[in-house]
């Protein structure tokens, strides 16, 4: 047996020389026993040695700085994308860390592993701003009516760049924000300058080579709100017709090569591309900026959604697309519509019009906490990416401690990169696991492994309001007890739990939260009306 601790395996030799040589030595002057009885054979309990899972604190306050980065795994992660490239996976990200840790090392931190569970920091991707992203802005200015003087120093910011492989080349579409008023100095009378998209190539991950390819898309206005405003600043009069920041990307089973980007301003974007360049042929008129597919609002440019991230599913024939809602500190949420076509209509779980600006549901993970942590908020703005081998599929965000947590200082600072498996449900929507990804072995589950203790989230959709954990028990006679009562049932062959008729997903687990983490079960599953519902068993 694989792994057997010596000690076991030694134990059993002799319990068995044992049995043997008192077999042999037994005669007829012994005490009387009936020669047919068998001998009695005690055998010692098979021990099977503990999974050594994660231990890392999800606290990593201590070691946060950059000088401590060999350290960090999954710390500092804001916004990822992850991608595989030979042997590992890589996570690239969002300029962002616990104290600005990051600042003066670089752009576009990235990290990498073999198992998704175990990270090594690896640097930055990019050094500094490549020279195309000022000359463009400052172009732009001099044409507008009035024409604007040139920013001769712009601040940026690099947020949630994508990576993809295209043919034999890797492909990584970056944002580069201007972080500067378009007029004046302030904030509170002008909309800030616009976001750009660009392009740099790569042959292997694993050399940390970029060429970059320049710009691919930028915020564009459509002359309907002005730049400058009095009074309180509103998404509704927001300048650009779509923000250029978020990217991701998809080539569709017909080959056709498509960004998908857009925050808050108008929605979320289509735009076809080259496949040759990876770029639009043209940025002539408006439309040649892309076609709506999801929004919030069917008229207004106040949107609370971003973070799109697109994929196909080729067992279901769908698109999905993921949606990152509400502001990004606690109250962040991941939503998923669908469609047959990559430009839409995108509908939700209700059949609601995604692409019109119905809301959008199922929700898949929202702020949450299990009893004995803190819980986590601001969790989405997500990677949706296939192990090659399996075609097991994955979820990864990062998520943020609560605001105020006790002897924590800016807790909802601390962000810690979320790996979690994906499953689908039976009528083709995914679920997320409700605990985060362990390499925890597969085991044969069966009805008797649920009897007993669990807490389960029903997840209400709540603006920056925790969900909490109730306890629940499962027992022999398929009913449920505690704060929820009903019934449950298990179908062996498509590893579903109905509880009170919601069928739900089940996975061996790791219990992040347990006072010392152990090997659990765990289930996640949707209301009809496209509610999260998690569970995870404690006793």
């Amino acid at each position: 047996m694989k792994n057997l601790n010596p000690f076991f395996k030694n134990t059993t030799y002799f319990i068995l020389f044992l049995l043997i040589s008192g077999i042999v030595s037994c005669s007829k002057d012994d005490p009387a026993t009936d020669e047919t009885d068998p001998p009695v054979v005690v055998v010692p309990p098979m021990v099977t040695p503990a999974f050594a899972g994660p231990t890392y604190a999800d606290n990593y306050s201590s070691i946060a700085s950059w000088g401590t980065r060999s350290q960090w795994n999954l710390a500092n992660v804001h916004d990822p994308t992850v991608e595989k490239s030979g042997e590992y996976y890589y996570m690239y990200q969002t300029d962002a860390s616990y104290g600005n840790a990051h600042d003066g090392h670089g752009h576009f931190p990235y990290r990498r592993s073999k198992d998704l569970i175990t990270w090594e920091f690896m640097g930055t991707a990019m050094a500094q701003a490549p020279a195309w992203v000022k000359d463009s802005l400052n172009n732009k200015r001099a044409r507008m009516i009035p024409a604007l003087p040139p920013i001769t120093n712009p601040r940026y910011g690099y947020w949630a760049p994508f990576v993809k492989k295209v043919g034999s080349k890797y492909r990584m579409y970056y944002s580069i924000v201007v972080d500067e008023p378009i007029t004046g100095t302030s904030f509170d009378t002008s909309w800030s300058e616009r976001a750009f998209i660009g392009l740099a190539e790569s042959d292997d991950l694993a050399s940390n080579v970029w060429v970059d390819k320049g710009m691919v898309v930028c915020s564009e206005p459509d002359g309907l709100k002005p730049y400058s405003y009095t009074g309180t600043r509103n998404w509704e009069n927001a300048y650009f017709k779509f923000n250029a920041i978020d990217p991701t990307f998809i080539i569709t089973p017909e080959g056709e090569h498509y960004l998908i980007y857009g925050s808050w301003h108008s929605g979320i974007v289509a735009l076809k591309l080259n496949p040759a360049t990876g770029k639009p042929d043209q940025l002539k008129t408006l439309s040649d900026y892309g076609t709506r597919i999801a929004s919030r609002h069917p008229t207004s440019r106040w949107q609370a959604s971003e973070g799109p991230e697109i994929i196909y599913n080729p067992d279901t024939q769908y698109y999905y697309l993921f949606l990152a809602y509400d502001e990004l500190s606690v109250a962040y949420n991941t939503r998923v519509a669908r469609s047959r076509s990559i430009t839409g209509p995108f509908l939700g779980i209700n059949g609601a019009n995604i692409t019109n600006g119905a809301d959008c549901w199922p929700m898949l993970t929202h702020p949450y906490g299990f009893n004995n942590h803190t819980g986590w908020v601001g969790f989405s703005h997500c990677s949706v990416f296939q192990n090659p081998d399996t075609k097991e599929w994955f979820y990864a965000s990062q998520a943020r401690l609560p605001e105020n947590v006790p002897g924590i200082n800016a807790s909802n600072a601390v962000m810690m990169g979320h790996v979690r498996a994906i499953q689908w449900t039976e009528d083709g929507w995914p679920v997320v696991a409700a605990e985060r990804y362990a390499g925890v072995p597969k085991t044969t589950i069966t009805e008797a492994s649920f009897i007993g203790t669990w807490e389960q989230i029903t997840m209400n959709y709540q603006y920056k309001t925790i969900q909490k954990s109730v306890t629940i028990t499962l027992t022999p006679d398929k009913k449920v007890s505690g704060a929820i009562t009903g019934t449950w049932s298990y179908d062996s062959v498509n590893k579903t739990l109905t509880v009170n008729g919601i069928k739900c997903k089940v996975s061996d687990a790791w219990d992040w939260e347990a006072s010392t983490r152990k090997v659990t079960l765990s289930y996640s599953g949707l209301t009809t009306e496209g509610r999260p519902v998690w569970g995870k068993k404690i006793n």
